[in-house]
């Protein structure tokens, strides 16, 4: 384990993308303390993407071109998605879709993020265990950020325009993993 390792897993996982979107909304909906029960369902998303991508390694390289592609298509449409269900606006407040563990598990689960460490910064790490440790970690505390910002937002902007800002940046990042996914 290096200290490129680290630092590489810290920038990934404090990138903004869909599952940190979903937490810093968390994040704002709940409070930091409420939205911290829903860190199970990332960790075991990323466990269930991950390893076995890390533990099959070389074996999975060849078809990893479109592993990526079916996964990275994949996500473009939960994204999508998701962008649609928070871009409308309930008149309601009982109505309103809250961030859920289960739309945080899938979303983390088809996050491409998973691919880039399952099959490649893992692998490339002389002993996995001490690796997933400092995974866990650091997704713990990439976590904790994104959902401390969302607080945080939440009680400087109204409530619908971090939604709107969130869906605009899901569809976005929909857009982009769409044109990823297709590209040659």
């Amino acid at each position: 384990m290096t200290l490129e390792f680290a630092l590489v897993l810290v920038a990934l996982l404090l990138a903004p993308g869909p599952t940190n979107t979903l937490l810093a909304l968390a994040g704002a909906e709940r409070g930091w303390v409420p939205a911290l029960r829903l860190l199970p369902a990332a960790f075991l998303a990323y466990a269930a993407s991950v390893l076995p991508l890390a533990l099959a390694g070389e074996a999975v390289m060849p078809a990893g071109t479109l592993l990526r592609d079916v996964v990275t298509l994949m996500a473009a449409l939960w994204v999508a998605a998701l962008a649609v269900r928070l871009w409308h606006i309930p008149r309601q407040s009982s109505q309103l879709m809250t961030v859920s563990g289960r739309n945080l598990f899938i979303t983390t689960l088809v996050n491409p993020k998973g691919l880039i460490i399952g099959l490649v910064l893992l692998p490339a790490q002389a002993s996995l265990a001490p690796s997933l440790a400092l995974f866990a970690l650091v997704l713990a505390a990439a976590s904790a950020i994104w959902i401390g910002l969302g607080a945080q937002l939440a009680r400087q902007a109204r409530m619908p325009l971090l939604r709107r800002v969130s869906a605009t940046w899901l569809g976005l990042v929909a857009m982009w993993l769409g044109s990823a996914a297709f590209s040659v």
